[in-house]
């Protein structure tokens, strides 16, 4: 029953919600993705060799919400770990707009380049949660893409960031926020029992208010920054179990 909740409930509601979303679509800004490079290297580069760092994903990837990639997710997480790491960090952004992850793979794949990175970032959710994907096509979806990547880059790290927190975003009204919430809490379920990752959710008791840009949908500035201090935190958990593994 669980598994169906968002779908059993969303039913008898199609008629409004369907009404509901083609308003949030009319009235919600498009904002482009954000200006500048996608790539870049922040930190002392007289620290030693850098830490690579790959970023994939949907809007926040590609800048939406901020005015420049220096602003967006993946830049600022490369200056989290400049910070803690006293490394420098070489950074690229690999997003699209609107994108799930079954259209990433042929979206998005030819883009990475085919090199080993130290930290992939795999950033989706809010448009396989707008789409009502079945968890198990998510799940297929996403064990795919992260293959994929693997084989490609052979990353050290692999950062699966949490699924937005849909029943939080402002520029949804209810009762279509409460049910978007649902559906993107059961892909987060999912996606936290994958092996191999490490699931980082999106910290939901934050005010999303005061981290959300002018659309009220994509975060801001402020709001990649707070992500970004979450998911950095995790990279260095994670680089310490493994320097542990190594010296064992």
């Amino acid at each position: 029953m669980r598994r169906w909740l968002p779908e059993l409930v969303a039913l008898p509601l199609l008629p409004l919600l369907a009404a509901q979303g083609r308003g949030v679509r009319r009235r919600t800004p498009r904002l482009p993705p954000a200006a500048g490079a996608d790539n870049g290297l922040c930190g002392d580069t007289l620290a030693g060799a850098p830490v690579r760092l790959l970023a994939v994903g949907e809007s926040p990837v590609a800048g939406v919400g901020v005015d420049h990639h220096e602003q967006a997710i993946t830049a600022a997480l490369a200056r989290e770990l400049a910070g803690k790491l006293h490394r420098p960090v070489q950074w690229r952004a690999c997003g699209l707009n609107g994108v799930t992850v079954g259209q990433a793979r042929q979206a998005l794949l030819p883009l990475v380049p085919a090199q080993r990175v130290d930290v992939l970032l795999v950033a989706f959710g809010v448009n396989d949660s707008t789409a009502f994907r079945s968890s198990a096509r998510w799940l297929s979806d996403l064990s795919l893409l992260l293959a994929s990547l693997r084989e490609k880059c052979d990353p050290a790290i692999v950062l699966l960031a949490g699924v937005p927190p849909l029943a939080r975003f402002p520029a949804l009204p209810q009762p279509l926020r409460w049910v978007l919430g649902l559906k993107a809490a059961q892909l987060d379920r999912v996606a936290a029992g994958m092996a191999g990752v490490r699931h980082v959710p999106m910290q939901s008791q934050a005010d999303l208010a005061g981290m959300m840009a002018i659309d009220n949908y994509h975060p801001s500035t402020l709001g990649c920054a707070a992500w970004a201090r979450d998911l950095a935190q995790a990279v260095v958990l994670d680089l310490s179990l493994l320097q542990r593994r190594a010296g064992a």
